[in-house]
C-alpha cells in the first residue's frame, strides 16, 4: 500500500527553487520600477528568466493536482465526482480570493499598473477548470500544446475592450505588473497534469531518484516550496522594506510612483 501521507521532496525542492527565482526577479523588477537601477526586464535575459520561473511553478501546479487527485482516489474519497469536486472548488476559490486582495492592494498603491488577472487569479481558476481533466493523460498533452499555441496567436491581437483580459485578449496600451491569462498558461498546467500522470501514477514515483531529502540544501528548498503561497503574499512588502532600510529606496521616491 502507498504511504499516502508522504511528500515527494523533489516537487517541494523544485517549487522552492521557483519561489527563490521569483523573489530574485521581483527584486530586480523593483529596482527597475522604482528607478534605482535600470535593469532591462521587458526583454532579454530577465524576460526569459521570468517566463522560465512561471513555467516551472505552473508546471508543478499541474503535477501537484495530479498527486492530490491520485491520493484522494486511493483514500476512497472519489465515489462520485460530486463528492470530491467541492474540495477543488474551495481551494481554487480561496486562491482566487487572495488574488482579489492582491488586486485591491495594487490598485491602492500602484493604480496605474495594478494587477487585474495575476498568477493567483490564474491558479485559482485553473484548479477549478482542470478538475475534469485530472484523471486524463494524453488528452492533457494535446490540450497543453493547443493552449500554448493559441496563446501565441492571441498575443498578436489587441481589442478595444478589457473584458477578455482573463482569456488572453488585451486592449492596446494595457499595462500591469503581473498578468497570467488562461491562454496560454493553462497549457503549462495541462502539461504538468500529463507529466504527473506519467511520473507519479497512483501516487508512486515511477522513476529512480537518489534520496537527497535529508540534505541541508534540499531541506531548505523544500521548506520554501512548502510555504510558497505565504512567501508569495509577503515577499514584495518585505523586499520594499529591506530596500528602504538599506538606504537603496527612498520613501519619497516610492510615494512619487504611488501618486503618479
Amino acid at each position: 500500500m502507498n504511504d499516502l501521507n508522504k511528500r515527494f521532496w523533489e516537487i517541494d525542492v523544485l517549487r522552492g527553487l521557483a519561489i527563490l527565482m521569483m523573489v530574485t526577479y521581483h527584486l530586480v523588477f523593483d529596482l527597475t520600477y522604482f528607478g534605482v537601477f535600470p535593469f532591462n526586464v521587458s526583454s532579454g535575459v530577465w524576460w526569459w528568466f521570468a517566463r522560465l520561473t512561471a513555467f516551472i511553478f505552473l508546471f508543478l501546479v499541474g503535477i501537484s493536482l495530479t498527486l492530490s487527485y491520485s491520493r484522494a482516489e486511493l483514500m476512497g474519497q472519489k465515489q462520485e465526482k460530486k463528492n470530491i469536486f467541492p474540495k477543488y472548488l474551495k481551494r481554487g476559490g480561496k486562491i482566487f480570493f487572495l488574488g482579489l486582495l492582491v488586486t485591491l492592494a495594487t490598485w491602492i498603491f500602484i493604480p496605474g499598473d495594478f494587477i487585474v488577472f495575476g498568477v493567483l487569479h490564474f491558479i485559482g481558476i485553473a484548479i477549478i477548470l482542470e478538475y475534469p481533466f485530472l484523471n486524463k493523460k494524453y488528452l492533457n498533452l494535446v490540450l497543453g500544446i493547443i493552449f500554448i499555441i493559441t496563446g501565441f496567436i492571441l498575443a498578436q491581437f489587441t481589442v478595444t475592450y478589457p473584458w477578455l483580459l482573463w482569456l488572453g485578449l488585451k486592449p492596446a496600451g494595457f499595462i500591469t505588473v503581473d498578468y497570467f491569462p488562461l491562454i496560454p498558461w493553462l497549457g503549462v498546467v495541462s502539461l504538468g497534469l500529463f507529466a504527473g500522470k506519467i511520473l507519479y501514477h497512483d501516487y508512486k514515483r515511477r522513476f529512480h531518484l537518489i534520496d537527497l531529502s535529508q540534505n541541508p540544501f534540499t531541506r531548505m528548498f523544500s521548506f520554501l516550496g512548502q510555504h510558497s503561497l505565504l512567501i508569495y503574499l509577503l515577499h514584495q512588502p518585505l523586499l520594499i522594506m529591506i530596500l528602504y532600510f538599506m538606504g537603496v529606496l527612498d520613501l519619497g521616491n516610492l510615494f512619487h510612483f504611488i501618486n503618479a
